[in-house]
């Protein structure tokens, strides 16, 4: 059970989950502990939560007794214009990263992992680096998160203002966003009006979609493979994983990317 917990709050990815909201006894739970300076949407949100965690559990539990549901899986991407991307367009690796703002182990991989492949790759040159929106329904600020992203991306801001949200205690309430788009000196208005439009639903709508028909539904999870213009083809991964699995990944499509040299 130790090394479940360890598996949980390191590797494992958070989950979609269709069907009901919390259970009813969550308004209860939000006018009792009222008291205590807790709102009921503060309640809600633990108790789901808590409800996800519990399904992580479950899924934990099965991905041990087969662990090939978790091995990487051979996908096939075509790339879109208008993506977010970091690094240069002639690397040899491009890795796509499914994300969730809202989800803790996007945050820890965000802090960890995210922070020395950029070191290492993509400032390097060498691999090239494309989010696209997850958000799951267990998040109730996930998709504003997003939209928020994209709406600061019209400023050169995207980048930057994921990094804020992604902060491991970061508040991704309307309000708090609205001051990190203070924060970086946003066209305030221009911002405002992206938002309250839902300008980019359509797009994270259909970088959902896309997660879907990829056979993916966690976060974070990814596609690495090798650069083209048209289309990746790559491995599916799942999961927060720690930075040499990811290291082993690029170094073998990047092997596969260099030129065959004839022997003499």
């Amino acid at each position: 059970m130790r090394s479940l917990l360890v598996i949980l709050l390191t590797a494992a990815p958070c989950f979609s989950q269709q069907g009901p909201a919390a259970p009813d006894n969550a308004k209860a739970a939000g006018t009792a502990s009222g008291s205590d300076g807790i709102s009921r949407d503060q309640a809600n949100a633990i108790l789901q939560e808590l409800k996800a965690i519990h399904q992580l559990l479950e899924r934990q539990v099965l991905a041990a007794a087969n662990p090939q549901s978790q091995m990487p899986v051979k996908v096939k991407m075509k790339i879109e214009p208008g993506w977010q991307v970091l690094g240069r367009d002639d690397a040899p690796v491009t890795i796509v990263e499914f994300s969730d703002y809202q989800c803790p182990f996007c945050r820890r991989y965000h802090g960890t992992t995210f922070a020395d492949l950029k070191k290492n790759y993509i400032d390097t040159g060498k691999v090239r680096y494309i989010i696209r929106d997850l958000p799951l329904d267990i998040h109730a600020n996930a998709a504003n998160a997003a939209l928020a992203a994209r709406c600061s991306g019209e400023q050169n801001q995207f980048w930057t203002m994921r990094e804020l949200m992604l902060a491991t205690s970061a508040d991704l309430g309307s309000d708090s966003i609205l001051k990190y788009g203070s924060q970086l000196n946003l066209d305030m208005p221009r911002f405002h009006a992206c938002m309250e439009g839902k300008k980019y639903s359509a797009e994270v709508q259909k970088d959902a979609a896309a997660a879907g028909a990829l056979g993916i539904n966690a976060t974070p999870s990814f596609v690495i493979g090798k650069t083209s213009k048209e289309q990746i083809d790559g491995l599916r991964i799942l999961g927060a994983l720690p930075y040499a699995s990811f290291e082993t990944t690029i170094q073998t499509q990047m092997q596969q990317t260099l030129p065959v040299t004839a022997s003499k």
